[in-house]
């Protein structure tokens, strides 16, 4: 079955919302419902990967043409992006386990 036969499929016979994998690593293919008079179409959608292939994030990022595709390209080639990332890094708190509120060191008042 040719590209374009297993999308066509996919969009006359997919659930609305249904994510497809794909043979690259990270790129879906999204089934996107009917909305206000458009008709049902299909998306991609970049989300990185588990150890399993399965996205890591509810939502990657979506296009929907070319056009899109190229204004992605062009934003994550930017110079700046990755200065400005290696500060948000500094900035950031280190991730880790949350406290619960009873496991918080009370505030004591001594008298």
């Amino acid at each position: 079955m040719s590209l374009e036969e297993s999308l066509t499929e996919f969009l006359e016979d997919g659930d609305d919302w249904e994510r497809k994998k794909t043979s690259v690593d990270g790129v879906f293919i999204l089934k996107l419902p009917e909305y206000k008079g458009n008709p049902p179409r299909l998306a991609i959608e970049l989300n990185p990967t588990d150890s399993s292939g399965n996205p890591t994030k509810k939502r990657g990022l979506m296009m929907f043409n070319t056009g899109e595709l190229e204004k992605f390209r062009e934003m994550i080639n930017e110079e700046g992006l990755d200065g400005l990332m290696d500060t948000i890094m500094q900035v950031n708190p280190e991730k880790g386990k949350k406290k619960r509120p009873e496991e918080e060191e009370e505030d004591v008042i001594e008298i």
